[in-house]
């Protein structure tokens, strides 16, 4: 993995694309991924944030294909791009895209995933989006591979049919990784989140506003506000998502709705806040757990440092728990703050902090979990 980089150098993975080949692998690592009897990709929205990250965790994890596309918006279309030692020229992102294709990994935008999305389908591919287009349809797998791997039961490559799965929003998947291994033991009746959430969640335009906006304010500029309509360095604001008719805004709905088809319990009560911090590409959580069975913070404790994809930074002694910084590129999903909830009687309640890399296990490197479980 990454090591931490300096806050503003987060944002150097998601330099313009030019005609300049971008890089991505050491060549001292010997690459076993292209291989010819392995699933050929397609990676949709490739000059994005989520996009590169798609191609960094592919990268990482040795994902094996015997080709990849690379497709983006017509404006990027002709742009070279370096992956693997390898050089690619982006395409257009066309109807006869998808020809060919196995796996195609989205993140290009709701309107692009409803129009493309079936198309890929239909030629045969299995989809893995990213996008909120498909998520709460009956019959579409959301899944988070560590929480509910069974949902996606039977897709795999050279099944000889297309097929589509969701890939969850952000910050639900950073708050059920943390929260599902609590649930499985003694059962979650009610749920309340409050959520940090960084820019990147915006896209790689918003972490270079937040960058700009910085420098800006320190200089006694007034700031650029081009992607947030009010200034974001050295402030928060409430959720940019749209303000529904019950007040909510979207981000915090997902929230509770997805929670709810991932867990497959339409009973448990989910509410949230969610609030945009001027951090550059981790999230942050503040949960609050009502339980069925009791729950003492030294199992919960113990439960969470053997669940998958989770660490557990609590050391209440010199005051150290999850920073959005400390999981900046990182896969593991941190949790601390673990401790009883002092308003609820019993072991029945517990308030927890979660930070999970929003880009990476928030997006990227979720779907191509997703992908490795069709092959």
């Amino acid at each position: 993995m990454a090591g931490l980089a300096h806050p503003g150098s987060q944002t150097h993975l998601f330099t313009k694309l030019s005609h300049q080949p971008k890089k991505f692998t050491p060549p001292s690592r010997i690459r076993m991924s292209l291989q010819e009897n392995a699933p050929s990709l397609a990676v949709v929205g490739v000059t994005g944030a989520v996009g590169q990250e798609f191609l960094s965790v592919l990268s990482d994890r040795d994902f094996p294909y015997r080709s990849i596309k690379m497709l983006a918006s017509k404006r990027s279309a002709g742009k070279q791009l370096t992956f693997q030692d390898r050089n690619y020229t982006i395409e257009e992102l066309t109807e006869d895209s998808f020809d060919g294709v196995d796996i195609a990994l989205f993140s290009a935008g709701g309107s692009i995933s409803k129009h493309f999305g079936p198309v890929a389908v239909d030629k045969g591919a299995i989809v893995v989006d990213n996008s909120s287009a498909f998520r709460m349809e009956e019959g579409i797998p959301l899944v988070i591979p560590e929480v509910n791997p069974e949902s996606m039961e039977g897709i795999k490559v050279g099944m000889g049919k297309g097929a589509l799965i969701a890939n969850p929003n952000c910050s639900t998947i950073i708050c059920l990784m943390a929260a599902t291994p609590l649930h499985k033991h003694a059962k979650v009746l009610r749920m309340v989140v409050s959520t940090y959430q960084a820019a990147s969640g915006a896209g790689a335009a918003a972490m270079e506003e937040l960058e700009l906006q910085t420098r800006e304010v320190l200089e006694g500029k007034p700031p650029t506000c081009n992607i947030f309509k009010q200034q974001y360095a050295f402030n928060l604001f409430s959720h940019n998502a749209p303000i529904l008719s019950n007040g909510y805004n979207e981000e915090e709905m997902k929230l509770v709705k997805e929670t709810r088809k991932i867990w497959n319990d339409m009973n448990v009560k989910v509410t949230a806040t969610c609030i945009r911090v001027p951090v550059m590409r981790a999230h942050a959580e503040s949960i609050n757990l009502q339980f069925q069975q009791p729950l003492d913070e030294d199992t919960a404790k113990d439960i969470l440092k053997s669940a998958p994809g989770v660490v557990v930074i609590d050391d209440r002694a010199s005051n150290h728990f999850p920073t959005p910084l400390e999981v900046s590129n990182k896969d593991n999903v941190a949790v601390g703050r673990i401790r009883r909830d002092l308003s609820q009687d019993g072991n029945k309640g517990l308030d927890i902090f979660v930070c999970g890399d929003q880009i990476r296990k928030g997006a990227a490197l979720n779907a191509i979990q997703i992908a490795e479980m069709l092959l």
